[in-house]
């Protein structure tokens, strides 16, 4: 930015761009603002070794302001000189392939995936694979949300037609029919799944320690979920820095959302722990983890999570209580009651639903409230608890903002017998479902 000038995620991105080894243009944004100045911002660039082309270097740095668009035009123009430079070309007469940008489930039409198109042509109708998700292609979507037919390179498209999610990253390959579709991606299903059939004895916290000092663990691997980037990305540096000459931390895997099934398979199949911050597992998540004896922890404060993990690997983790889930129940409507205020009309599915537990509001599996239940109604009458396949009302300590598909878990917190030596952490283990 022209007012900013060069920012530590500037750097970080030129350190990016000249360890891939691509080309770099530099676009100064936000010229329009009163305080801009371009040429400091050219000064801070110079000092990281991107010489710009009016001062005799080789890096193309275009002024450009987002709000007026004054510049965009001559930034298209030397993007489009650069790829003339670097005689960057592609073959649209071939079956497309591109990469997967990012993909989601979504609840009305499915897997649903953006594609960077990167060469040949994409068409409705094209059998495909990325990844171990194969299909046909039934829908493309422009970057305007306008329905298409053919996609050629360098065209972001978002495509119907998915077996499953790919992963963000997996290659896109259109093939010649469905059948060459199905055998690629279930051969890639089988290598996955022989990697995964490498079991071995399942690593804890609350075993690490011991298992260092006989050399049976040399390196404590973390699956990490958490409820914002921000978070995952916080904790994914803190834990690295645990790393010592006895046991090296490393993140297998850090995203955003609830604990998933196949969050626990791949702790599972690499023996690692599963860490969530702010968000819960899944119920068969929780359950898979019970018969995989795969560790999961669940903090609600980072350093919590990085002192049990240092903790750990000194030898003085001490977990003290464990968490038991009692019941789990779903929002199905929400009522004003006058002088009460807001009550969640209720259907248990799961175990039971007790009056002044414990309780978590859970909404698409991220805690967003942790509190008591204060009230129990089942009809019109005050109950003490409410089992499962019963409907009931209650009411939740100091929060008014329950939305209907919310869950409410009811937990109880047991003390369990010492393990190991003293510890001050409080993290806890995953409650069992």
């Amino acid at each position: 930015a022209a007012d900013d000038g060069v920012m530590p995620q500037t750097v970080e991105a030129i350190n990016h761009a000249r360890a891939a080894e691509v080309p770099i243009l530099v676009a100064v944004n936000k010229i329009d603002k009163s305080d801009a100045n371009t040429e400091r911002v050219k000064q801070e660039l110079g000092n990281h070794g991107l010489a710009p082309e009016d001062w005799g270097g080789d890096t193309i740095v275009v002024p450009v302001s987002a709000k007026s668009k004054e510049g965009i035009p001559q930034l298209l123009d030397m993007i489009l000189l650069q790829a003339d430079v670097l005689e960057l070309r592609a073959n649209a007469g071939r079956l497309a392939k591109g990469t997967i940008i990012e993909a989601r489930l979504d609840r009305g039409r499915g897997p649903v995936a953006t594609v960077l198109v990167q060469e040949g042509t994409l068409k409705v109708g094209d059998a495909f694979v990325c990844g171990t998700q194969y299909g046909r292609i039934r829908a493309m979507v422009d970057d305007k949300g306008r329905r298409i037919e053919v996609a050629g390179p360098a065209t972001p498209v978002e495509i119907l037609g998915l077996g499953g999610v790919p992963e963000a990253g997996d290659i896109f390959v259109a093939v010649q029919d469905d059948q060459k579709a199905r055998q690629v991606a279930e051969h890639r299903r089988g290598k996955q799944r022989e990697a995964e059939m490498a079991k071995t004895a399942k690593v804890s916290l609350d075993e690490l320690y011991q298992q260092i000092q006989t050399g049976a663990v040399r390196e404590l691997k973390v699956v990490l979920k958490a409820d914002v980037q921000g978070s995952v990305e916080a904790l994914s540096e803190a834990l690295r820095r645990l790393s010592t000459d006895d046991v090296r931390l490393a993140v297998l895997h850090g995203s955003v959302g609830g604990i998933t099934e196949s969050d626990v398979l791949l702790a599972s199949a690499s023996n690692a722990i599963i860490i969530g911050f702010n968000v819960r597992p899944e119920p068969k998540a929780a359950g898979l983890a019970e018969r995989e004896g795969v560790d999961i922890r669940l903090y609600t404060v980072i350093y919590e999570a990085v002192n049990d993990v240092r903790d750990a690997l000194e030898g003085l983790l001490e977990p003290t209580f464990h968490e038991k889930v009692l019941g789990r129940a779903e929002v199905r409507q929400v009522f004003a009651v006058s002088g009460i205020g807001q009550v969640a009309g209720c259907a248990v599915t799961d175990g039971k639903i007790v009056r002044g537990a414990k309780a978590r509001l859970l909404r698409d599996h991220v805690v967003v409230h942790d509190g008591r239940i204060t009230s129990l109604k089942r009809f019109k009458e005050d109950a003490r608890e409410v089992a499962s396949g019963y409907e009931c009302g209650l009411s939740l300590e100091s929060f008014q903002d329950v939305k209907a598909g919310d869950v409410v878990e009811a937990y109880e917190v047991e003390q369990v017998a010492r393990r190991l030596g003293p510890s001050a952490s409080k993290g806890q283990p995953a409650a069992s479902a």
